[in-house]
């Protein structure tokens, strides 16, 4: 069965969702801008910084479930100027260990809600229960 819960560190969402979706299997984390963390307004408009704000607080939310960056499986990562990507990227490719990259998507979205560049959305495998492990 999903459990659904919001980070206490982050608004509560005004939209009908959840910023974390857990099953037995996965970690579900909605998208997520620097707009979203407080603070985060005065990195809007550089888009590396948004988007070392963005992970670090995807990390952080991830770690709360027991789980860690390496974990990701797939992430979905929209942009106001594709043409940043590189930038983006550089930002982005600091928080994992290459080549073990999770599959991703990105795409150009004209507007983000808060006046963000950036908006990444994270999806990570559950690392086995420790009673799963023992094989009962």
């Amino acid at each position: 069965m999903p459990k659904f819960h919001n980070d206490s560190t982050l608004p509560t969402p005004n939209f009908p969702g959840s910023h974390v979706v857990l099953d037995e299997d996965y970690v579900y984390l909605s998208g997520l801008t620097a707009a979203d963390i407080q603070g985060g307004e005065a990195v809007l408009g550089d888009v590396a910084e948004e988007t070392r704000w963005v992970m670090r607080r995807l990390v952080h939310i991830l770690e709360q479930v027991d789980c860690r960056a390496q974990d990701a499986v797939r992430v979905d990562v929209h942009l106001t100027d594709i043409d940043l990507v590189e930038e983006m990227d550089a930002a982005y490719a600091e928080f994992f260990t290459a080549p073990d990259f999770p599959a991703r998507t990105c795409t150009e979205a004209p507007r983000l809600l808060g006046g963000a560049n950036v908006e990444i959305t994270l999806v990570a495998r559950r690392p086995p229960s420790p009673e799963a492990e023992d094989g009962d």
